[in-house]
Parts: structure tokens; C-alpha cells; sequence
């Protein structure tokens, strides 16, 4: 294997270049819809022996970021389906979109391997790190337990932050490539850092597996067996009784494109009014507690739309329902979610907190407004504001929920912020963005995750699809199809007890990403003297 380092230093960049984006899309492939989450940890595998083999600075900076531009541009390649609506209008800003955002997320993983080379190099000695040399001089990592374990931390603490700064974008997080897998319930534990961990730790056990294949390579395959069967026995077995409240999951189909056409809007209100009425299916015997319909379901503004609202709730056969709608209040715009009381006004509404940029509102709106750039999503070209947060909800008949809309479900810090601990969670989406390859799919297993990690049921009601019944183990009970009009009974599965992460949140898996990052200078010998191998560390490298 160190062979097969000393190879990797020794070619050009732009070969290196490409080695890394193919580990990328390699770990991509973990990625819903594909999930081929076994594949995953052999692109881990191939990004440790690249950053290790990193020549120089650059070339450490340049595998990091050359793997993450491939892996986000495959990941995240469903960003450009929002610029195709209106064509006319945003089609132009796709490429850049996706280009931006691959390249840009890629830098978290530039950083990454440029700070893991440092660590291992920083206090290595100077005996070691003279045989650690191309044949050109240059030093390079090597790949020893503490390299991976660096590698390892760095890589999943730089995951762990973006889910946070700039608003956070934990979208298509190294961890997911684990939620279609059996390992899931780990998330219970640390939640989604806690997945990336494990895929990156079985990645990092592979590539010290590979340099000394017995044996090695059998603890490798003892390690991860165990994994599997910790998380066999941390999944809740939680049957669902058979008094469980029934929530009604109505798809109205509606596509994007004429969603909001004036000709339309009454199509897509009836349908959903006759999903409401309709008398139960068999197995179910009875109407359902509550009925949801999905964000924006209702295309008028909540407040002048009490017409619609006691049309819904004379049809609603004596059901709850809860509704997504916009709504304007002392001249602001939110994106809502309504509880509507038996006579159709609200009584309860919760207005999103966590808003999307750029789709919902524009950073520095008012000097990209003079340029003409807008959000997709915003209302009278203003945008949206954000509501005061998470709050629970009281559906009659279930107990209290907490309210997700949209894109609040691909964060977990918004939920662990909930006032209290609710009986379920309940999303309310409008996928008809996401196009119909990976982005509504990526966003289903999302709220697998939410659920699995809190040990909560969670309901998801999307336009297009896919609509689901998620348990607390993050299986999936019952669903809609992606594209189709439908409505379906479901019972609401049990809610487990609160698991680790619901109480700790990431601050321990940060620890642990951190303590990775710092063993390999704080285990290593005498600080680190200048050599004379590293005079020309961030010479040009031959090849570029």
C-alpha cells in the first residue's frame, strides 16, 4: 500500500486531480435514490490514499477539493430543477448554480485535507518524515492509523460545520450514503456527524486494512460486522397498536409549472376537498383524527381565504385538518402552516423559521434586487419572513407535533430547539422543485433520519410526492408515489424514548471529530524541524 502511495505522490496533479473525483463520485453513489451505501466506503478509502499521497500543500488542498466538487455536482445535481420552472426567467442561473454550489461546498473538503496533512506532518519526526519523501523530495503523509484518524476528523468536522454556517446546507452529508443501510439506528446515538463518522471510520479501516491485508483486513471485517450488530440491537421495536390515531396523507399532485395558474387553482383545491371527504378504505374502519394537506396546498392567502377554509372543514367529516398556506401580516409574508378550527379559521399556526436562501429570500435583497435577481419562492419579489422558531402544535385526537416545513426537516438542530419533546414530527413539503430523479428522494431520506435520530413517528405530506409514514426507526409504513394524486389512512406509529443524540445534540460527536483531528500531533514525537525535503513544498509540482 505504501507502494501504491508513493505512486499516487509521484503523479501529476491533473491525474491526482482526476483520482480524487472519481473517489468522490464513488462515495456520491451512497446517495439516495442510487444507495449503493457498500460502495460508499470504498470512495472514502480512495480520498484517505490521495490526501495522504498529497505532494505539497496544494495537492492536499486540491484532493479534498476535487473529490468534494465531484461528489456534490453528482450529490446535488437536482439544484438545477427549481431554475427549469420558469425557464424564461431563472434558466440561465443553473449551470452556475450547480457549478457554484458543488464547487463552493468543496471547499469545506479543501480545507479539510489540507488541515489533516498539517496535523500529521506538523510534529512528525524528522527520521520518519524523510523516508515519507517522493522521488522529487517532496514530503507526503503516508498512510499510518494517525493519518486516516486525521483525515477522519478533519473530513467529518468539516461536514458537521457547514450544517451551520452561512444557515447551515447539510444537504447530501457524507452520513447519509448510511440511511438506506442497516446501520441507520446508529444515528440514535449522534445522529447524522454519527453516520458520517462510521462511513469514513470503515473507509479509514479499509485503507490501513489494505496495507497489511492479514490481519488486518480480518478485524476490519469484525469491526464492521459489529457495527451491524449494534445497530440491530439499538433499533426500537415498537409495534403499532391498534387504537393508534390516523392521520389522512393528501398528494395533490400539482405540478410547479401550474401550481399557481388561475385556471388551475380551483382544480387542485377540489381534489384535495374530495380527498378530505372521501369515506375511509379498508383496513380502515373509521375517518381519519387529522387530514394534511401539503405547503401551500391552499394558492390563496390565508387570511381572505375563509371561504375556502369552511369549504374545507364542512367536508372534512368531523377530522381535524391541517393546512399549508401563505399569509401577510402587518405587510410581511410567511410561509405557513394552519390548524383549522371546526368553523375553518385557525386555530393554531405556525410560521417557518428556517427559510432557504435565495429561494425563499435574498441575502443583501435590496442590492441584488436592483440587479434583478429574486428568489423563486419569495411573494411580490420581497421574499418571505422567518417565523419565531420551533413550537408545538396540538392536533386533536393525536397529541402535540412539531411542524416542519419544507426544508426545516434537514435540520436536526431545529427540532432538538422545539420547546418540548413532541408525540410526532410533521412535515408539510412542496417537492415539485426538486424535479423527480434524486432531489424528492434525498429529501424523504432526510426525514428517515429526523425520525430514526429522535426515536419519533414522523408524517410527511408532499405536492408531488413522496408522501410516507415514517416510524421511530426511520422505516417507512406506508406512502404516496412520487408524480401520482392520492390520499392515504395511516396509523401514527409510537414514539420511542428519547435517544442519546435528542439530549446531547452534536456537541459530542464534534469532540470526537476534533479529538481525531488532534491525536496525530499530540501523539507523535519531538516538534517538527525544518527539512530539507520541504524546501520546495509549494514548488510546482511536475506534470501540473
Amino acid at each position: 500500500m505504501q507502494t501504491l502511495v508513493h505512486w499516487i505522490a509521484g503523479c501529476s496533479r491533473r491525474a491526482r486531480t482526476a483520482q480524487a473525483a472519481g473517489a468522490g463520485l464513488l462515495l456520491a453513489l451512497g446517495q439516495a435514490p442510487v444507495n449503493l451505501w457498500p460502495v460508499a466506503p470504498l470512495g472514502a478509502a480512495g480520498l484517505f490514499l490521495l490526501i495522504a499521497a498529497a505532494p505539497s500543500r496544494r495537492g492536499a488542498f486540491f484532493a479534498g477539493w476535487a473529490g468534494g466538487g465531484a461528489y456534490f455536482a453528482l450529490a446535488l445535481s437536482w439544484i438545477i430543477e427549481p431554475f427549469m420552472v420558469d425557464v424564461a426567467r431563472h434558466g440561465w442561473m443553473a449551470p452556475f448554480a450547480l457549478v457554484f454550489m458543488a464547487f463552493g461546498l468543496a471547499l469545506f473538503w479543501g480545507a479539510a485535507a489540507l488541515l489533516a496533512r498539517e496535523a500529521v506532518l506538523w510534529r512528525r519526526p524528522a527520521s520518519s518524515r524523510s523516508e515519507a519523501v517522493t522521488e522529487d523530495g517532496r514530503p507526503y503523509a503516508g498512510v499510518d492509523l494517525l493519518s486516516v484518524l486525521a483525515v477522519t476528523g478533519a473530513l467529518g468536522g468539516a461536514e458537521l460545520l457547514r450544517a451551520y454556517v452561512f444557515t447551515g446546507f447539510p444537504w447530501a452529508t457524507i452520513g447519509h450514503g448510511l440511511i438506506d443501510s442497516p446501520l441507520l439506528p446508529l444515528s440514535r446515538i449522534a445522529g447524522a456527524g454519527g453516520l458520517t463518522f462510521v462511513l469514513l471510520a470503515v473507509g479509514a479501516g479499509l485503507t490501513l486494512a489494505l496495507c497489511r491485508p492479514w490481519p488486518r483486513l480480518a478485524l476490519w471485517g469484525a469491526g464492521v460486522a459489529m457495527l451491524f450488530g449494534l445497530a440491530a440491537a439499538i433499533r426500537p421495536q415498537l409495534p403499532i397498536p391498534e387504537d393508534a390515531p390516523i392521520i389522512r396523507l393528501v398528494q395533490p399532485n400539482a405540478s410547479q409549472r401550474d401550481k399557481w395558474r388561475d385556471e388551475m387553482m380551483p382544480v387542485f383545491f377540489d381534489r384535495m376537498v374530495d380527498f378530505t371527504a372521501a369515506p375511509p378504505r379498508p383496513p380502515a374502519t373509521r375517518r381519519p383524527d387529522v387530514v394534511v394537506w401539503p405547503e401551500t396546498a391552499l394558492a390563496w392567502p390565508l387570511e381572505v381565504a375563509e371561504v375556502l377554509t369552511t369549504t374545507i372543514m364542512r367536508n372534512a367529516g368531523g377530522s381535524a385538518v391541517v393546512v399549508g398556506a401563505n399569509r401577510r401580516e402587518n405587510g410581511r409574508w410567511y410561509n405557513a402552516l394552519a390548524l383549522l378550527g371546526p368553523d375553518g379559521t385557525p386555530a393554531a399556526v405556525y410560521d417557518k423559521s428556517h427559510l432557504v436562501p435565495f429561494g425563499e429570500y435574498v441575502p443583501f435583497g435590496d442590492l441584488l434586487g436592483a440587479l434583478g435577481i429574486e428568489g423563486m419562492a419569495t411573494r411580490d419579489g420581497y421574499g418571505f419572513s422567518s417565523g419565531p422558531g420551533p413550537s408545538l402544535v396540538e392536533l386533536p385526537g393525536v397529541g402535540s407535533a412539531l411542524p416542519l416545513i419544507c426544508y426545516e426537516a434537514v435540520f436536526p438542530q431545529d427540532i432538538l430547539d422545539a420547546p418540548a419533546r413532541p408525540r410526532m414530527l410533521l412535515q408539510i413539503t412542496n417537492d415539485a422543485w426538486f424535479g423527480n430523479i434524486s432531489g424528492p428522494y434525498q429529501h424523504l431520506a432526510q426525514a428517515r433520519l429526523r425520525a430514526a435520530e429522535q426515536a419519533l413517528p414522523l408524517a410527511r405530506v408532499a405536492n408531488t410526492g413522496v408522501s410516507a409514514m415514517i416510524d421511530a426507526s426511520g422505516t417507512v409504513t406506508g406512502s404516496l408515489p412520487l408524480n401520482a394524486a392520492g390520499w392515504r389512512d395511516l396509523p401514527l406509529p409510537p414514539a420511542g424514548a428519547p435517544t442519546p443524540y435528542s439530549r446531547t445534540g452534536d456537541g459530542p460527536i464534534a469532540v470526537l471529530f476534533l479529538l481525531c483531528l488532534l491525536i496525530a500531533p499530540a501523539l507523535q514525537g519531538r516538534r517538527r524541524v525544518p527539512h530539507s525535503s520541504e524546501k520546495d513544498v509549494d514548488a510546482p509540482e511536475k506534470g501540473a
